[in-house]
């Protein structure tokens, strides 16, 4: 995986804290706020704090007894702030779709606004009914000693388990893929998770409009030597040249995709494991059909990029490919007619490696990793001359971006040793 700028990510996490420290000054103001939306208007009292990668939300129950609710914020410096209001219009825009359209257990919205709308303007929220359940990826992953241990998939977990749940998912997921879109969108323009990522994690990237030509430049410590900088040239120009044989279909129709549909984002009732919810729509979008009808990469947790980067291919295929023949079966275990289309899709993709294409394709950070590891043929990695010298001129480039880089780094994270060299 590429490393992120540690520049932006300083600056992304310092512009959270600032907001944290104003988001809590007004809680009294915000817990009155969410009673005030409630019929009756009951008195309102916090329950506690929900932390996720990209939302905080504040838990609240009222003195009448009733539901208790969520009013979740996206963090500023995590997510854009540029992208902050159109974030939470798309995801209660969607979250009110897919409750009229399809089975899928989401949250109830109650209310959404803009910052401007927000108590003290702190930012765009939802306010939601608050839904019990533990985690799906806390049911099904192995046993962690810390919150920096993997979160990867039991290697005993029960079967009888596994099929439950897969059962279930097999109903939800095929519903959004039965819905059909004209255009390539969220509610407006696109905004995906990997927009995001790069707008938080790179230095100066444009948020007011999203660039609609080849990218001219990278960030400054892409590679770490010039071998890493030829690696990522190859990866990235033989990457685009499997552009014809893998993107099937550029006019439609369009699918729900959500990058962030995953177990850690899924609520189940853990004495029946019933799920109860699935959140976190915020980066879903209409796209191309295939990204839909893949397998899901999820299966062992664990994303197949950190795979790729901390073990080896060999052992994500020996892992994965059982979980995916299980979900296989469990979306025809009748053998209906309807139901062994999409199992069919679902092979395809990874018998051709476009799974690996599509994975690659939505997640500019891995892309390297991905192309390596599962699309490249040997003599792949023969240049003509042109392309050489191209190639020769950016590793120059870069080594050049990653020295003034390092400086700063330095510059602004250990100054004492700095001044002393």
């Amino acid at each position: 995986m590429t490393v992120f700028d540690g520049l932006a990510e300083t600056d992304g996490d310092d512009e959270f804290k600032a907001w944290l420290s104003k988001l809590l000054d007004a809680r009294l103001e915000i817990i009155a706020f969410v009673a005030s939306q409630r019929q009756g208007s009951p008195t309102g009292e916090y329950e506690g704090l929900l932390k996720g990668s990209f939302n905080l939300s504040f838990i609240i129950r009222f003195g009448d007894g009733g539901p208790k609710a969520v009013i979740r914020f996206p963090k500023p410096g995590h997510i854009a702030t540029a992208f902050r209001d159109e974030k939470v219009r798309n995801e209660a825009q969607f979250l009110r779709c897919l409750s009229e359209k399809t089975t899928t257990p989401v949250p109830r919205v109650v209310t959404w606004g803009t910052t401007e709308d927000s108590p003290q303007q702190v930012g765009p929220f939802i306010i939601m009914d608050y839904i019990d359940g533990t985690s799906l990826a806390t049911i099904l992953k192995q046993p962690t000693k810390t919150d920096q241990d993997e979160v990867i998939l039991a290697t005993d977990v029960d079967g009888t388990k596994l099929d439950y749940i897969f059962e279930q998912l097999a109903d939800y997921i095929p519903q959004l893929s039965q819905l059909d879109f004209t255009t390539i969108e969220a509610i407006e323009r696109p905004l995906t998770y990997n927009m995001n990522e790069l707008a938080t994690v790179v230095l100066s990237y444009p948020t007011s409009g999203f660039p609609t030509v080849p990218f001219t430049s990278t960030k400054r410590n892409l590679a770490n030597d010039r071998e890493d900088v030829k690696k990522r040239f190859i990866a990235r120009h033989r990457f685009k040249q499997l552009i014809s044989r893998y993107c099937l279909d550029d006019s439609g129709p369009f699918k729900p995709y959500c990058d962030d549909l995953q177990p850690a984002n899924m609520l189940v009732n853990p004495e029946t494991l019933r799920i109860t919810a699935v959140l976190d729509f915020e980066f879903t979008n209409t796209m191309p059909a295939q990204f839909a009808y893949d397998p899901p990469w999820w299966l062992l947790l664990l994303g197949p990029d950190i795979w790729l980067e901390r073990h080896t291919m060999e052992k994500f295929m020996t892992r994965y490919v059982p979980r995916m023949e299980r979900v296989e079966a469990r979306t025809n275990p009748d053998g209906s007619q309807s139901n062994l289309l999409l199992s069919d899709r679902m092979r395809d993709p990874w018998a051709t490696r476009r799974f690996w294409f599509d994975y690659g394709i939505r997640k500019s950070f891995d892309i390297d990793a991905v192309y390596w590891a599962a699309l490249h043929k040997d003599g792949d990695d023969v240049l003509d001359e042109e392309m050489r010298d191209e190639m020769e001129e950016l590793v120059d480039l870069k080594m050049e971006q990653l020295k003034a880089y390092k400086a700063e780094y330095e510059v602004r994270f250990y100054p004492r040793d700095w001044i002393q060299m």
